[in-house]
């Protein structure tokens, strides 16, 4: 599965990504890493972009960049 697979409100572990396209090198820098957990927030009206919390922060990202994202499904305790 992948990032922009996730539906609002589910939290997923980042598992691998392709760094092939430079965009996607951006946004690991803003803590889109490997073993990561990140919550999928919201999307915009039309799918993209989509919204996801990591560390506290709010990064949008867009579809096709999120599709680059393959994650797994976790359970978040609050």
């Amino acid at each position: 599965m992948t990032l922009s697979e996730l539906k609002a409100g589910q939290s997923a572990m980042i598992e691998s990504i392709n760094t092939s396209d430079p965009g996607i090198v951006r946004l690991m820098v803003l803590g889109l890493i490997e073993g990561v957990t990140v919550d999928f927030e919201n999307a915009a009206i039309g799918g993209d972009p989509l919204e996801v919390r990591v560390f506290g922060a709010s990064i949008s990202i867009r579809k096709e960049h999120a599709s680059q994202f393959k994650v797994r499904p976790v359970k978040r305790y609050v």
